[in-house]
């Protein structure tokens, strides 16, 4: 804060006591007084004519403090020289002003301060101040100067009534007025109890500590410089110089050590009859001086080296640097204050944002359960089905047995009418056989499938919109070729949407789909047992139609060309295994085999096709 700035908070206080109808706007001829006592009091050179010339009435209307502050710069603080003039005396002018339009106070009063306590208050409030305005002093800045005060009175300061007064409503946080301060002060409970000049000694030494930059005062024994004789002085201790007085009055100013980067303290030991001494060299001189104890001793040399350390960072007053690193420990303070409100703000919408995950995992949960009974229900009904599947098998099974037992029959009789037949029933009988073994072998083989469709249904019990879907699709898989089809193309592409949705379940079934391909493995070997099987039905039913049609009288041996009805022996209603009818004539026998051949092929295929994509194929 340097000297314009401390000008102007005085200077503000007298212009606004000025403004009696609080419009912001004081009249010339005051401005013209004020003008001309702040040029007395700074040791300015003015020009009365120049001064009633800018303010003269035959201008419009008093002026703002906008419109004199171009004036007070150029022609009074632009022209200010320091250590020319007792900035005291500024303020001493400012307070008299502005104290007798807003310091009103009961004089009767025990508790009233002094005038000249007062006035010196003001100046600590205003050196104290934020340099903003109106000037306002933050709680942490009126909390120090009690407390310097307090410490001076050599009380402990109390800061429950300090805090008790901040939590007003009269008063705001973000600072008080120096009226409320002094009022505050006036009201007795800082000083009840003490004696009024004690409390103006208190105010007065923090007044030249802060205001007047006195870093140390009191007494110390100095060396002579010519006679080499003892002498009590009233030492003064400055940023920039060490002053010592014949008493404590500070009236007979007997010599002023000027303090520079070339200065230096040292502690000496104890010789002529004096203890604790040191001694302040500078480049000139060496001063030697004793302290009244080793306390004294320690807090002179720290206080001298301040001194120095202040003049060589290039600083003229050590409590204008405090008051800047007080402010920066506000601001920092604050800066971390907004920080932690801002962290706890994230910290309450992650703790929300869990609180709606726990939500969404409940209704999950909840979800979960539901479709695990809707799995179970399937898992029934598919039980009912397979043993559904399982009866009718039985009875067509029986059905085949039946036919059997009627074939045999039929060719007795046969034996009975044509005794010629009987070679060919012969052969009849052994084709009978090796298609009952080839019966025998497609039951089996059906078995094992249906026993390796168990273990493949067990394995994918966990895929349930799968399952769901691929017993819709094995109802009616006959009937709607085309249409399972598309409908697996269309679950394909639902399963791969909700695929994505199920990449843990996913890791979980993979082990179940290793083993679901090792049991298609075996589907397919049973499938290719199958196939053998119905070509060797296949092929022995030919036979055995070509044998079935007698011989009659005079009629030739049939050739290979010639056409029969074919005997088809009632089977599983397997599309891999049906039979078609033969043609009369030869061509259309080949071509009906070679047709045969390509759908049992066909067939075979679609069902090893959908055995890998997972699908099961009931007949």
């Amino acid at each position: 804060m340097d000297l314009r700035s401390e000008l102007l908070k005085s200077i503000w206080y007298g212009f606004t006591a000025l403004d009696l109808e609080k419009s912001g706007k004081v009249s010339k001829s005051q401005l013209k007084v004020l003008s001309h006592n702040l040029c007395t009091v700074l040791c300015i050179p003015h020009d009365p004519v120049a001064l009633e010339d800018h303010f003269r009435d035959d201008d419009d209307g008093p002026v703002s403090s906008q419109g004199y502050m171009p004036y007070l710069n150029k022609y009074i603080l632009d022209k200010v020289i320091e250590g020319s003039f007792t900035k005291e005396n500024v303020d001493e002018l400012c307070w008299t002003l502005t104290a007798k339009k807003n310091y009103q106070t009961d004089k009767t009063s025990s508790t009233v301060l002094p005038e000249r306590d007062a006035f010196r208050l003001w100046c600590l409030f205003n050196f104290l101040s934020e340099d903003k305005y109106p000037l306002v002093m933050v709680p942490d800045e009126v909390e120090y100067l009690l407390k310097k005060i307090c410490m001076s009175m050599s009380i402990e300061f109390n800061c429950v009534e300090l805090e008790d007064f901040f939590s007003q409503d009269s008063v705001q946080q973000t600072g008080i007025t120096v009226w409320v301060f002094l009022e505050m002060m006036n009201s007795g409970k800082l000083t009840r109890g003490i004696d009024k000049s004690i409390t103006s000694m208190a105010v007065e030494e923090v007044y030249r500590e802060i205001v007047g930059d006195v870093l140390k005062e009191g007494y110390l024994w100095k060396k002579g410089q010519l006679r080499r004789n003892w002498k009590e002085r009233w030492f003064t201790l400055r940023p920039s110089s060490l002053s010592y007085y014949t008493g404590e009055d500070r009236k007979d100013c007997q010599g002023n050590i000027v303090l520079d980067g070339n200065c230096c303290v040292e502690v000496l030991p104890d010789r002529d009859g004096k203890r604790c001494m040191f001694c302040l060299k500078t480049l000139s001189k060496t001063y030697e001086m004793s302290a009244s104890d080793t306390k004294q001793r320690q807090e002179w040399t720290t206080a001298i080296q301040t001194a120095i350390r202040l003049h060589v960072e290039g600083k003229t007053s050590l409590h204008k640097d405090l008051k800047l690193k007080r402010r920066e420990q506000r601001e920092q303070r604050d800066k971390r204050c907004h920080a932690k409100e801002e962290e706890l703000q994230r910290l309450r919408a992650l703790q929300e944002e869990r609180e709606r995950g726990l939500v969404e995992l409940d209704l999950l949960k909840e979800a979960q359960k539901q479709a695990q009974a809707l799995l179970e229900q399937d898992e029934q009904r598919r039980r009912q089905q397979h043993e559904q599947m399982q009866r009718a098998l039985e009875v067509q099974l029986k059905e085949a047995e039946e036919a059997r037992v009627s074939m045999q029959a039929e060719m007795v009789l046969k034996e009975e009418e044509a005794e010629r037949q009987r070679k060919r029933i012969q052969e009849l009988e052994e084709m009978q056989k090796r298609l009952e073994e080839a019966l025998q072998l497609e039951i089996k083989a059906r078995r094992d499938e249906e026993v390796f469709r168990y273990a493949q249904a067990g394995l994918l019990g966990e895929e349930e919109e799968k399952m769901k879907a691929l017993m819709c699709l094995q109802e009616e898989q006959e009937e709607y070729i085309l249409k399972t089809q598309r409908e697996k193309q269309e679950l394909r592409q639902e399963m791969e949407v909700k695929s994505r949705s199920l990449d843990e379940a996913q890791r979980q079934l993979e082990e179940v789909r290793a083993n679901r391909h090792k049991v298609d493995q075996d589907v397919v070997a049973a499938q290719r047992k199958l196939r053998q099987a119905s070509t060797n039905v296949k092929h022995w039913n030919v036979q055995m139609n070509r044998l079935m049609r007698p011989i009659g009288p005079g009629e030739k041996r049939p050739s290979l060309g010639s056409s029969f009805a074919s005997f088809q022996i009632p089977t599983q209603r397997d599309p891999g295994l049906r039979i078609r009818r033969k043609s009369g004539s030869e061509d259309q026998d080949e071509e009906s085999k070679e047709n045969v051949d390509n759908s049992v092929e066909c067939d075979l295929e679609k069902r090893h096709s959908h055995a890998s994509n997972g699908d099961m194929d009931i007949p």
